[in-house]
C-alpha cells in the first residue's frame, strides 16, 4: 500500500500508529483528525516537514471532507481509529459517543464505499478498511476464560455499546455489500503520548504531584495490557496480511489487577526518579467508590492473529511499562500542557482524585 487514509491520527494509538508506519514503511498516511481533546497535533511535531504526511483537521462525519480526500489521494485502504473512548466520558455524556462512534463511522462507510466501487480492479480487489475496536465490547469475564473471535457481545456502558455498534456496522458492509473490511479488538493499551485521563498516565503525574492516587473500589479489576507499539506493528500486519471479513484479537498476554497497576508503577519511580519528595510513592494509593457498570477483567486470546498471521507482542509488562514512565519522565512540559490545557487555550484539570481506569 502506497497510500492509507488514517482517521483519528493525533491521537494516542492514531500518532503511535503513524509514527510507526513512517519509521517501518515507505507509505504515504493521509491523518484526518478533529481535534477534539484527546487529539494533539504535538504528538506529530516530528513529522512537521515529513512530506509523506499529510494532515487534515476536520470529523468523519463530513462527507464533502471524506469525498474530497479519497478523490484527491486515492487511499489504497483506510485505518479507522478516530473514536471517542473513555468510559467515564460516555457515563457522564454518552450523546458525543453514539454521534462519533457510531454515526460517524457509518458517514466513513459509505463515503468509503462509493469511493472503492469505482475503483480499478486490482485496485479494488487490494484495497483494505480497517476498523479498530475494543476488547470492551465483549463485556466482562469470570476468573477464567479469554475473549476470543466468537465471544458474544455484551457491551456494558455507553462506550462499549457504541463501539459494538460500530463493529457491527462494519461487519454489515462486508456482508452486504462486499466491502473488504477488516475488524481488530484490542486489549487495554499503554504508551507514549496517552492522554493523562487514562490510568498509567494518570497514576505517573498524579505520583509526581504527590497527590493521592486514586483506584476504584478495591483495585481487583483485571485489564490485559498491550503496548502501543506492539498494537502498531498488529495493525500494520492485520492491514497486509488479513483475511477480508475477518475479525483479529489483539492482546499483550499481559493480564494485571488495577492495584498491581499502580503499585508497579510506584516501585518504577521509587527507583527512576531518586530524590524525589517521597521515599515510597505506595504510600499514595487510595481507593475511591467504584463506578457504575465497572467490568471485573478483561483477556484477549490472541492465537488466531499469532497462528494465522505469526504476530506476537515483543514487550511484557515490565519492560513495557519500564519504556512508559521514562517517556512521561521525559516529556513532563508535554505532560504539563495537557493537564493545563495549554494545548487547547483552556484548562483541563485532569488531576481531581476521581477513580480512574485504563
Amino acid at each position: 500500500m502506497q497510500t492509507l487514509l488514517v482517521t483519528g491520527g493525533a491521537g494516542f494509538i492514531g500518532s503511535n500508529f503513524v509514527h510507526y508506519i513512517m519509521e517501518n514503511t515507505g507509505c504515504h498516511i493521509i491523518n484526518l483528525d478533529k481535534l477534539t481533546y484527546a487529539g494533539n497535533l504535538t504528538n506529530l511535531k516530528s513529522l512537521h516537514h515529513q512530506p509523506r504526511h499529510t494532515f487534515v483537521k476536520g470529523s468523519i462525519e463530513d462527507r464533502t471532507l471524506l469525498r474530497q480526500l479519497l478523490e484527491q489521494y486515492r487511499p489504497d485502504g483506510v485505518v479507522h481509529l478516530a473514536a471517542e473512548s473513555h468510559v467515564d466520558r460516555s457515563i457522564n455524556g454518552p450523546r458525543t459517543f453514539i454521534q462519533t462512534n457510531i454515526v460517524g463511522t457509518f458517514e466513513l462507510l459509505e463515503c468509503v464505499r462509493d469511493y472503492w466501487s469505482n475503483l480499478d480492479p486490482d485496485k479494488k480487489t487490494s484495497f483494505r478498511f480497517l476498523h479498530i475496536s475494543t476488547d470492551e465490547v465483549y463485556g466482562s469475564l469470570g476468573a477464567e476464560g479469554y475473549f476470543t473471535e466468537a465471544t458474544r457481545y455484551a457491551p456494558n456502558s455507553p462506550y462499549s455499546a457504541s463501539k459494538a455498534a460500530s463493529d457491527h456496522l462494519v461487519r454489515a458492509y462486508f456482508h452486504t455489500y462486499g466491502l473488504p473490511v477488516l475488524i481488530t479488538n484490542c486489549s487495554n493499551n499503554y504508551g507514549p503520548y496517552q492522554f493523562p485521563e487514562k490510568l498509567i498516565p494518570l497514576i505517573i503525574l498524579t505520583a509526581l504531584a504527590g497527590q493521592p492516587l486514586p483506584v476504584y473500589g478495591d483495585g481487583s479489576n483485571i485489564r490485559d495490557w498491550l503496548y502501543v507499539q506492539d498494537h502498531c506493528s498488529a495493525i500494520l500486519k492485520v492491514l497486509t496480511c488479513g483475511r477480508p471479513g475477518e475479525v483479529y484479537n489483539v492482546g499483550g498476554n499481559n493480564e494485571q489487577t488495577n492495584l498491581q497497576v499502580a503499585q508497579a508503577i510506584c516501585h518504577l519511580l521509587n527507583t527512576m526518579k531518586p530524590g524525589g519528595n517521597r521515599d515510597d510513592f505506595c504510600e499514595l494509593i487510595t481507593f475511591v467508590k467504584d463506578r457504575p457498570g465497572h467490568d471485573q477483567r478483561y483477556a484477549i486470546d490472541a492465537s488466531k492473529l499469532q497462528t494465522e498471521l505469526g504476530w506476537a507482542p515483543r514487550e511484557s509488562f515490565a519492560t513495557g511499562l519500564a519504556k512508559t514512565v521514562g517517556w512521561y519522565l521525559a516529556n513532563l512540559k508535554w505532560c504539563e500542557a495537557i493537564t493545563t490545557g495549554s494545548y487547547r487555550g483552556e484548562r483541563l484539570g485532569l488531576i481531581n482524585g476521581q477513580g480512574c481506569e485504563g
